[in-house]
């Protein structure tokens, strides 16, 4: 489905000065689903521009050194986009680091601050809060956006493609995510700092659940982010709870199922999850086949695992218990919500050989959410449609053809703005991350390319 721009959702008016600092903005927020993916938008890169005090910054990287796992946020005293029909400026937005291995000082060394005359700019990923300071304030229509560099992707598509595909194949639980080119202007600096291209990546939140009504039943239900051990094996209260990152580590908590909404009604949320697992695991027989489709939407989650095997998703839940999230409706009923791709296509640990790796037996048999429900003849046989759908050389869809073409027009797009203040990840080039155990798969060429040899591995 091609993405296009809906410029028009706020109107900055008259009196708006040169720093974004003092203009009226009349918020729109978008109606449903299509206007998600219009904001969305592969057709074009975007620049950003976040502009911070000196101060705030230097507050920053300061909260990095105390805790590189901080969620603290500084302000940033406008951010912009500037493209398209019409140019965009938001006023006094939340900025923090975000990130798990690819969380990074996005200047300096521990202890440094700020350097004006010489700064040594190094690619983060950052979060963005648009009400932190204005609750009704919006970026189209979103309260957060995430903003995510190419850590360990060289090739600078793989969890754009991912998204992407979910989307072409009608997984609408799945994120949004496009391109964009972000600049950072701290204080009274000659120029801002180009940060080169960015992933720009929607935040699964309350938000993310409104802009799903239609599909969803409601967003008033309990959503959990899921980390690593999140087997949905075991009913224990201690791996669940409300997460606090604080600058003071020891004081933090964390928990394999951390519940994003509705926080004031933990116990209540707990004992909801406690049920959902005892029965996935304890029912059987004709009793759990008859309870799955009134506990959730079956046929979605299996779709969203028939793309997340053909993309290679290794860390995740069926091998790793990790990196997803899953919302119950008022109803109870579940929703598996796919997070986190940038390690896919051929870049991979833990599987062997993440491209010829049966989907049949893609992860651990003991981890009940997907091995389950494929012991059901009719859901297996339904699981392997999908599979050979997604592979079908006449849909638009994981086809190397199509693949490659997308990729390539993608590339094509991006080239022109890869060249960056930071000096690190200045080539598109098409190898898998230095880490991974299958260096030699390719996205570009015919030979040893992941997609034909992914296809080639169909039951």
């Amino acid at each position: 489905m091609k993405k296009h721009w809906i410029w028009l959702l706020w109107f900055v008016l008259a009196g708006c000065n040169s720093d974004g600092g003092s203009g009226d903005i009349i918020l729109v927020e978008p109606v449903g689903r299509t206007e998600l993916q219009k904001t969305f938008d592969l057709d074009v890169v975007p620049e950003l521009t976040l502009n911070i005090s000196e101060s705030e910054w230097n507050k920053l990287l300061k909260y990095y050194d105390q805790n590189s796992q901080n969620q603290e946020y500084v302000i940033a005293g406008t951010f912009r986009q500037a493209g398209g029909v019409q140019n965009l400026s938001v006023d006094s937005v939340g900025l923090r680091i975000r990130g798990n291995t690819s969380r990074r000082r996005p200047e300096g060394n521990a202890g440094e601050i700020h350097n004006r005359n010489n700064a040594d700019w190094h690619h983060a990923s950052f979060a963005l809060n648009f009400k932190q300071i204005h609750p009704d304030q919006k970026y189209r229509g979103l309260d957060k956006l995430n903003l995510k560099w190419f850590k360990d992707d060289a090739n600078y598509v793989r969890e754009v493609y991912c998204y992407d595909l979910f989307e072409r194949f009608g997984v609408w639980i799945a994120p949004q995510a496009s391109y964009c080119r972000l600049k950072i202007h701290v204080g009274n600096d000659a120029s801002p700092a180009y940060f080169g291209v960015y992933e720009m990546l929607e935040v699964v939140d309350d938000k993310f659940l409104k802009n799903r009504l239609g599909q969803l039943k409601s967003d008033k239900g309990f959503l959990w982010k899921a980390s690593y051990g999140a087997s949905l094996r075991s009913p224990d209260g201690g791996m669940m709870g409300v997460e606090t990152i604080e600058l003071d580590n020891s004081k933090s908590k964390v928990y394999a199922y951390a519940l994003k909404t509705n926080e004031l009604q933990l116990l209540v949320a707990k004992e909801q999850l406690k049920a959902f697992i005892v029965n996935l695991n304890d029912k059987n027989g004709s009793d759990f086949e008859k309870w799955l489709p009134s506990a959730m939407d079956v046929e979605l989650l299996l779709k969203t695992y028939a793309v997340n095997v053909m993309v290679g998703m290794w860390d995740d839940y069926w091998i790793n218990t990790n990196n997803y999230y899953f919302y119950f409706d008022e109803d109870g009923k579940f929703y598996f919500i796919p997070f986190d791709y940038d390690n896919t296509l051929g870049t991979s640990l833990i599987v062997k050989n993440s491209g010829t790796q049966s989907p049949l037996n893609w992860g651990s048999n003991k981890n009940p959410l997907i091995t389950k429900i494929l012991s059901i003849e009719k859901y297996r046989t339904l699981y392997v449609q999908y599979l050979r759908e997604l592979a079908d050389s006449n849909n638009n869809l994981f086809h190397y053809t199509h693949s490659m073409a997308r990729i390539s027009a993608w590339q094509a797009l991006i080239q022109p703005y890869i060249t960056n203040d930071t000096g690190e990840d200045m080539l598109i080039d098409d190898y898998p991350a230095s880490w991974g155990n299958c260096g030699f798969y390719r996205l570009n060429s015919i030979e040893n390319n992941w997609f034909k040899i992914r296809a080639a591995n169909l039951p």
